[in-house]
């Protein structure tokens, strides 16, 4: 890291810690914008200097003013600008000159609001950098460190749900997604540490932000709300810290849908990135994407826990048969099986149950549990011991009066501590709730809550050490995208055979003479005609393939119908390929392009004429190995004809995977100048006969 950019970083963490802060448009309103980080700051134990700037009043909230900030008695480290309009930048121009390391500006009206907000705002950025300051905002609602009482925040949901610090972490772009999820996980009784909102990332970004956020060592989990990832670079490198720390990150990334991008933009102006291509980043780096807000919060506990899960085998009990099938069905869409428990265990729980409950998996131990409040006890010695355990669900379906719950509970607490294995509660009476919940207890209401979040816990928990062990590059800033040029089908078929990718056996020719001999010369069964030209990438609309011909005559017919067609269409040629008509078993793609935000991207997955109208691909973010290419293949929904079905022999899936890792090493290569391709079909025969391209199209710089 350079000198400039360690300065930089040591502005985020006096962020975190500041040793003073200046409030500049301070009220004596703890209600106002300029008042309630004062309160805050007050009330949850900042031990550092305050100086509220305020030139109208001598004190607020009994708090000596000062007339602007050349009367402070030293350079404050962090400034809160809370004046509206063209004050707010005034303010912080005087700030950067004055020396302060980093603004949080909660003044809003800048690119939230239109292009020329987002021009002011990206100035005054620049202005500040270039004086060593750091920006927070515009439209920020503002930071808040419990943990060093730093709570440079005017949210109102500090007031109406107390802080407590905690082992969590949140970022969000947004204000109002900066405390929900401080609220809900409250209300669970997790403390929460950081809760951060950076608004419009005019400098300072949630991803930059993380990564100093991470480094903390009192934290166990990071929550992050995301509209955009402007920088994945540095978002990547807070995940390369997490993952060493064994710090876990969540996101929720909104703007799934074209409508969700569109919202985005006008919130925050966020950058709406292909959402694949989020998705594709946060599995390679180890983070996982929730959906919505329940998902972000519900299985925030399980990480506290400490477990270090083996396997994703779950085992459920429950006194409601219902219960046992509705988690069967959970467990099944999260993929988590609920393999049978060994014949010893079954044989055990039957001298323990009644003849009429089940003993293999799930374990329904029916009503009798009323009448016995041993049989809870009695067996989950059995269970913990069975090898099909990973993890457990406990159903109490219902229970109350008459039931020994506190009994149920301090058995079910022995039994998690005795396995040390990840362990979910689903308890929709209150009463029962709390008493599981006293000894410590992850307690869901319903069954599909609690699986649902083991489910994430455990994928996570995969995930993570998976990156782990792959280790990803960090990426640098992308380089910008230049104006391309369609390449023509033989000028892209030779750059991808330069590369390492198998193509098609083929011919250009200049006349029917070149086109006869092409067919002798190539000796197929079958060939292809197509125009080749750079001014249309879909050919097959204009008239210009013939397909199947048999025959040097076939050919030359078919040379002039292409010539013919291309003049009527307008299309310029650079000549007529003559190529092999390649046999195999299926077609598939590799597409790739340089994305704005994340650089090369590599697309792949079932190819042919449909390949827009029924898409089933996923994205690989270079570099990545053949191994990488396969699991992104399991993925699709083509998966199971990789290794054929209904007699159709297996693909050759290693051909086509080293054949995508050319690509991808293309795709990195700066000098080679390409910024898109697509490559379909290619047509993968079965194992151990290859592949190859039959077409191409490359978009090249230079």
């Amino acid at each position: 890291m350079t000198d400039a950019a360690t300065s930089a970083r040591q502005a985020l963490r006096a962020a975190l810690s500041p040793r003073s802060i200046a409030v500049i448009g301070a009220s004596d309103n703890e209600h106002k914008i300029g008042g309630r980080p004062i309160a805050y700051l007050g009330r949850h134990g900042y031990a550092g200097a305050l100086y509220p700037i305020n030139p109208s009043r001598p004190e607020v909230q009994g708090l000596r003013t000062y007339a602007d900030l050349s009367a402070l008695p030293e350079v404050p480290e962090v400034a809160i600008v809370a004046v509206p309009g063209d004050g707010a930048i005034v303010a912080a121009d005087q700030c950067a000159q004055a020396g302060v390391k980093l603004v949080v500006m909660m003044s809003s009206g800048f690119g939230e609001v239109d292009a020329e907000g987002k021009r002011r705002e990206r100035e005054m950025a620049a202005r500040a950098r270039a004086l060593g300051m750091r920006v927070v905002g515009p439209n920020s609602q503002g930071l808040a460190n419990f943990g060093t009482g730093a709570v440079l925040s005017f949210s109102t949901m500090f007031t109406e749900v107390a802080p407590q610090d905690g082992p969590v972490g949140i970022i969000s772009q947004s204000g109002a997604m900066s405390v929900i999820p401080y609220g809900l996980l409250r209300q669970r009784g997790i403390g929460v540490r950081h809760s951060h909102a950076t608004g419009n990332d005019c400098d300072v970004t949630v991803c930059e932000l993380a990564t100093v956020v991470v480094e903390d060592p009192a934290l166990r989990v990071l929550l992050l709300y995301l509209e955009g990832v402007p920088d994945p670079w540095h978002l990547a490198e807070a995940a390369a810290i997490a993952r060493d720390r064994g710090l876990p990150i969540v996101a929720l990334k909104s703007g799934r849908s074209a409508a969700g991008q569109e919202a985005a933009q006008s919130h925050t102006g966020a950058l709406a990135s292909e959402d694949r291509v989020v998705d594709a980043f946060l599995r390679e780096h180890g983070i996982w994407r929730v959906q919505d807000m329940r998902e972000l919060v519900d299985a925030a506990e399980l990480y506290l826990k400490g477990w270090k899960p083996r396997g994703r085998r779950l085992v459920a009990i429950s006194n409601s048969g219902a219960v046992c099938v509705l988690t069967a069905d959970a467990a099944s869409a999260a993929g988590m099986p609920l393999e049978p428990l060994s014949a010893g265990t079954q044989a055990e729980l039957r001298t323990i149950l009644p003849g009429f409950a089940t003993t293999t998996n799930p374990v329904d131990i029916t009503a009798a549990l009323l009448t016995n409040s041993r049989l809870f006890s009695d067996i989950l010695p059995p269970i913990a011991r069975d090898p099909a355990a990973d993890a457990f669900f406990v159903g109490i379906a219902v229970a109350g009066a008459g039931y020994d719950v506190p009994t149920f509970a301090a058995d079910t607490a022995r039994f998690a501590q005795a396995t040390g294995k990840p362990i979910v509660v689903a308890a929709p009476q209150p009463s029962v709730a709390a008493a599981f919940k006293t000894h410590g207890l992850s307690v869901y209401a319903t069954e599909a809550e609690a699986v649902g979040a083991l489910g994430q816990y455990l994928s996570h928990a995969e995930l993570i050490a998976a990156a782990q062990a792959r280790r990803p590059a960090l990426p640098s800033p992308p380089r910008a995208v230049r104006p391309a040029v369609m390449l023509d089908e033989a000028q892209s078929l030779a750059w991808l055979a330069g590369r390492g990718v198998p193509v098609a056996r083929h011919m250009l020719c200049a006349d029917e003479a070149q086109a006869r001999r092409a067919f002798e010369t190539l000796g197929a069964a079958r060939v292809v005609v197509k125009g080749c030209t750079g001014d249309a990438s879909h050919k097959s609309e204009l008239g210009l393939v013939r397909l199947g011909l048999q025959s040097a005559e076939a050919v030359a017919a078919a040379y002039a119908d292409v010539v013919a067609a291309a003049s009527a269409a307008g299309v310029r040629l650079g000549g007529v390929l003559v190529a092999e008509m390649v046999r195999g078993e299926r077609e598939l793609m590799i597409g790739a392009r340089l994305d704005p935000v994340f650089g090369p991207v590599v697309l792949v997955g079932d190819g042919g004429k449909y390949v827009e109208a029924m898409p089933d691909a996923e994205v690989l973010l270079p570099p990545f190995d053949a191994a990488q290419v396969e699991r992104a293949l399991r993925r699709l929904r083509i998966a199971p004809l990789l290794d054929g079905v209904r007699g159709d022999p297996p693909l050759d899936v290693a051909a086509f995977c080293d054949a995508a890792v050319a690509v991808g090493a293309l795709m990195l290569d700066d000098a080679a100048g390409v910024t898109q391709l697509d490559v379909n079909p290619v047509i993968v025969r079965e194992r151990g006969q290859g592949c190859a391209a039959v077409d191409a199209v490359i978009f090249h710089s230079r």
